[in-house]
């Protein structure tokens, strides 16, 4: 076959204001190792967290690091391509690929085919001539629950009945753990079997040995008795040994190291159980310089019986019979049962420990053991068939996804084409009256923070959970239309992954920016109000706690009217001063600004539109121009990159597409709306006022600009100059030069 990818044309279209490869042929998909990388959308993505297919992801996924690289990506392709006889079979991939569409010109193509025809009469349908993804998956499914499925572990049901072969299965994994089949069943491999084996004859050596060595079996049969009754008392003679030699070495300690007074004082008003663990924690005996250990009595009440099960089991057969034990004899008792205790330690660690003896020592030169090697070698014979299973299906989930990855890989089509989701996008978040469409799931938030406060977009982190089923997952979802007013922490929605299931979603996290101008635009007067209702509120706290306490002394005063007589409350000349000061000042700015003779209302009507014009602009122009900005960096990249992606380009959201991944609530067309609301809240009658002393004062002001004012307030109906509007005299030459009348 031809190099496609020699003299290759490349077409680009533009999307998310940047230029995207055209992936239409099979040639461009098989080209694409010689298309410069720094054109592709992305470099790498994540092989979870998508909307898509796992099994393809994994395959693809070479190395198993849990990423997707371009390499791995042109690798896929490449291998797809070698394998059919038309390219174009990638790009327009059929629900079944038909079996003629394998490329059987080559060794490997025939080998394919024929492992095709072994899948169908798997599936029972030997006259078959496609394979859909269902059929590969349902195939390797049956075949990997088979007795042996060529994955070299035999289970416990591939013994048929083999009850040596069963036990020997039992004991390994018992032992060393189970290799998991290919069915999920626990079973038996080479490695584990050949490392059980090493791990049973080195315990078989160890068990030889302490029969052969009279040191380590001092005592025979009973050395292990002799042991573990030494062991049970090693500390706490010890303990007392050590108390002795203290007391030995200053006097002084003897009444310390034997227990404080004080204990004794509490035991005696108590009533006392020699098993108790006071009792235990006092000396073995009363301790004195050089004193030997008694066995026979004076010994603590706690250790008594321990105390001879030591002094029988291992003084006795060891040193004879004693009333007490020196220092010497307790070292010389250590000494002798040293070697069995390093030898007792050595058993203990090996895996094997648990058995018995008897069944380490028959494994190594059991039956059963080249039954086991049998089955697995049968096993293993049938690797072949899987691995070529394996390739049918490898084959099939490419022809049918690899197109469809790099359309959300090598360029990103599928998101900007507005004609099905990206394979990121992980579902839609309902909340406050809106559909959020671009959301992605989170795996660590605190992670990706840095990362996605460069993206310039409004995010909500939620945490989303299903009750029924106790499923939990984070999600962040981006909001790029309507206004941001009742999107608080705490606040719930509903969020419908792509398989349709709902899920409890509460938002943990909000990370601020411009959703749209028209926000911007009306953000100040927002922050105005509330500041207002925020002063009104305090205001009001205030005076009613002011209330309150007046009440309070006026109730105290009533109360106490027999004791004193109180004066009349006067007017506070201060408080009036400052309520006519301030009415005189809200007074003079109103005047200033829509006054007649020197105020907005002065001025033509023109001008008063470029004024309000230029008001409008100074309040919510910083706001706008600072949204607008942001708005123009508002990028997918960083989002992507902090759940895992490498994006290449500069996947910008601007704002006609934000538009359309959040929609806001709209009636449908030819909603009929009833009008009557009983409970509706009654429009306030201030609003109305205000609307038409503001259109009275716009008519006036358009009336004066053209003369119609002075004209009817002249009386000028009959004066051919006061007659033409638009004219205006303010003072007549007569009037200008005449004296004025006498007094």
């Amino acid at each position: 076959m031809a190099d496609p990818s020699a003299g290759h044309t490349w077409a680009f279209f533009r999307a998310g204001d940047f230029e995207q490869v055209a992936l239409t042929s099979g040639a461009d998909l098989l080209a694409l190792d010689q298309l410069d990388q720094k054109l592709w959308a992305a470099l790498a993505c994540p092989v979870h967290g998508l909307h898509f297919d796992q099994r393809t992801l994994e395959l693809i996924d070479s190395d198993g690091d849990g990423r997707i690289r371009a390499m791995e990506l042109i690798g896929a392709i490449k291998w797809a391509g070698a394998h059919l006889k038309n390219p174009d079979d990638l790009v327009n991939p059929p629900e079944a690929l038909p079996l003629a569409a394998i490329d059987d010109s080559t060794p490997e193509g025939v080998q394919m085919r024929e492992a095709a025809r072994h899948v169908l009469e798997l599936l029972g349908r030997p006259g078959a001539e496609s394979l859909s993804v269902a059929e590969t998956t349902e195939a390797r499914e049956r075949f990997a629950q088979m007795p042996f499925n060529g994955d070299g572990i035999v289970t416990h049901d591939a013994a048929d009945g083999n009850e040596a072969v069963q036990a020997l299965i039992d004991d390994v994994i018992a032992c060393l753990g189970a290799d998991l089949d290919l069915s999920g069943k626990p079973g038996v491999s080479a490695e584990k079997l050949d490392r059980f084996l090493a791990e049973a004859a080195a315990l078989a050596e160890r068990l030889a040995t302490a029969e052969a060595d009279p040191a380590v079996r001092v005592l025979g049969e009973r050395t292990a008795d002799a042991a573990a009754a030494l062991a049970a008392v090693r500390t706490k003679i010890t303990d007392y040994f050590t108390r002795c030699r203290l007391a030995e070495f200053d006097r002084r300690a003897a009444a310390t190291v034997n227990g404080t007074e004080e204990k004794f004082t509490a035991f005696a008003s108590a009533e006392l159980d020699p098993s108790a663990a006071e009792i235990a924690a006092l000396p073995l005996a009363r301790v004195e310089p050089d004193r030997p250990l008694p066995l026979t009595s004076g010994i603590n009440p706690a250790w008594e019986e321990r105390i001879e099960t030591f002094r029988a089991t291992v003084v006795v057969p060891l040193l004879g019979e004693r009333s007490e034990l020196t220092r010497e004899d307790w070292r010389a008792l250590e000494a002798k049962l040293a070697p069995f205790a390093a030898w007792s330690e050595a058993v203990a660690a090996s895996p094997l420990a648990q058995l018995a003896p008897e069944r380490v020592r028959e494994i190594p030169v059991s039956d059963a053991v080249g039954a086991l090697r049998a089955l697995i070698d049968r096993d293993l014979a049938e690797s072949g068939t899987a691995e070529a299973i394996d390739g049918v299906d490898r084959l099939v989930r490419y022809c049918r996804y690899l197109k469809l990855l790099c359309e959300n890989f090598v360029n990103f089509r599928h998101f900007y084409s507005g004609e099905s989701r990206a394979i990121f996008q992980a579902g839609t978040l309902y909340i406050d009256q809106r559909s959020c469409d671009l959301t992605l799931l989170v795996d660590d938030a605190a992670k990706s923070a840095p990362m996605v406060a460069m993206a310039g977009t409004y995010l909500l982190y939620c945490d989303c959970v299903r009750r029924a089923t106790g499923e939990s997952r984070q999600i962040v979802a981006a909001v790029t239309n309507g206004d941001s007013d009742n999107l608080m922490v705490g606040r719930n929605g509903i969020f419908y992954d792509r398989d349709g299931r709902d899920w409890d979603a509460t938002i943990t996290k909000i990370v601020d920016n411009p959703i749209s101008l028209r926000q911007a635009f009306w953000a100040p007067y927002k922050k105005l109000v509330r500041f207002i209702e925020e002063q009104v509120a305090k205001r009001a706290a205030a005076a009613d706690a002011a209330t309150s306490q007046k009440l309070e002394s006026t109730a105290a005063a009533v109360a106490n009217v027999d004791q004193a007589t109180a004066e009349p409350k006067r007017i506070d000349v201060g408080t009036v001063a400052a309520l006519g000061v301030a009415f005189g000042a809200l007074a003079t700015a109103t005047a200033a600004i829509a006054g007649y003779g020197s105020g907005l209302m002065r001025l033509p009507f023109w001008q008063l539109c470029i004024a309000l014009a230029a008001l409008v602009l100074i309040v919510s122009g910083p706001s706008v121009l600072i949204a607008w900005l942001k708005l123009r960096k508002r990028n997918l990249g960083p989002i992507l990159d902090a759940n895992g992606w490498a994006v290449n380009a500069r996947a910008r959201l601007n704002v006609p597409f934000g538009e359309s991944l959040t929609r806001v609530a709209k009636l449908p067309r030819g909603a009929k709306i009833a009008l009557g609301d009983r409970f509706g809240q009654r429009p306030a009658a201030w609003p109305k006022l205000v609307a038409t002393v503001v259109v009275i004062g716009f008519v006036y002001s358009l009336l004066n600009d053209f003369g119609v004012i002075r004209w009817l307030t002249n009386g000028a109906f009959g004066d051919p100059a006061g007659s033409r509007p638009g004219f205006e005299v303010l003072i007549s030459p007569s009037e200008e030069t005449e004296a004025p009348p006498a007094q």
